[in-house]
């Protein structure tokens, strides 16, 4: 009897430390960051694991916003894009091919934004239509090609949302219909602007800190886990 206690014990035990090893892991390193202290950032167009072709620049015109807000100066995104068209560079994969300090010899930015856009669109699954838009990001300083910070968000259109009578078949016109609307009037695109509020604003948990023109700069601690 003792050796079955112990034993649970010792199982309890392992799993508090592991939990503890966790929410030590999950805290993120801001010393690159802090003696880097970007001023300006180029974000590249984002690559698009996703079925949606409209993904990339849905998601890619909403995430200068956040940024700019945070304290950043963010190379406008019809200049970026521009600019690589004109050096024979229109899909996203062969831009994030290109060599950190090549993107610092064209732009002169400080820093530069990579963007992968995981999920997008509207799904539906019996019961339930959902948009969903998730985007992952790594900030690169182009100076020294180190990885400042890295961050991944998701936004939904079905947060905060209860279940609504009718029964069973009520539920399953709703989650067609939702489907329908939502793809026709591409409901991802307001999504993919939640997404990238959550991801890009500066002062959340575990995100980027705050630029040399948010009042807030070098006053800031580190976004707590």
């Amino acid at each position: 009897m003792k050796t079955i206690l112990c034993s649970r014990w010792s199982v309890v035990l392992l799993s508090i430390l592991l939990l503890s090893g966790c929410a030590v892991q999950s805290k993120k390193d801001y010393a690159e960051f802090r003696s880097a202290r970007p001023a300006s950032i180029l974000v590249l167009p984002p690559l698009n694991e996703s079925p949606e072709v409209n993904a990339t620049y849905s998601v890619y015109s909403q995430v200068t916003l956040p940024l700019a807000e945070s304290g950043y100066y963010v190379f406008p995104v019809a200049l970026v894009d521009e600019t690589f068209k004109q050096n024979g560079l229109t899909a996203a994969g062969d831009i994030h091919q290109l060599p950190p300090r090549k993107l610092r010899e064209i732009f002169g930015a400080d820093a530069v934004l990579y963007l992968t856009i995981k999920q997008y669109g509207t799904t539906y699954a019996v019961l339930m239509s959902e948009t969903r838009v998730t985007v992952a990001a790594r900030l690169v300083d182009l100076r020294t090609e180190k990885e400042l910070w890295s961050g991944a968000a998701t936004a939904s259109s079905n947060e905060g949302g209860g279940s609504s009578g009718g029964g069973l078949v009520g539920m399953l016109v709703k989650a067609v219909i939702t489907q329908i609307i939502d793809t026709v009037t591409e409901k991802g695109h307001p999504i993919a602007g939640v997404t990238g509020q959550r991801l890009l604003r500066a002062g959340q948990p575990n995100g980027i800190l705050y630029g040399p023109r948010s009042p807030k700069y070098l006053k800031d601690g580190d976004p707590a886990p």
